[in-house]
């Protein structure tokens, strides 16, 4: 495991993400705002947590029409606003 501060990443950047992508941890230590782990980003890796992925025919279950929005929305509004 490497543990290098910014300044050392900045400097070398290319050596520390080879390092990354066979295998190697590397922490990078920030002064001001901590410590993180560098990873690659596989096929498996997402933005999005897996348990909000839905199938896509449970997707569509959910799934609702702009005046099904519409209807639900409205109601909320006037009452935000007193009406």
């Amino acid at each position: 495991m490497y543990v290098i501060s910014m300044r050392e990443f900045r400097a070398n950047q290319s050596k520390y993400l080879g390092l990354v992508k066979n295998g190697e941890e590397v922490i990078l230590k920030s002064r001001d705002n901590g410590s993180f782990a560098l990873k690659p980003v596989t096929e498996f890796t997402t933005l999005i947590p897996k348990e909000y992925i839905l199938e896509p025919d449970n997707d569509l279950k959910r799934a609702i029409t702009g005046e099904q929005l519409l209807e639900r929305l409205i109601p909320r509004v006037e009452k935000l606003f007193d009406k």
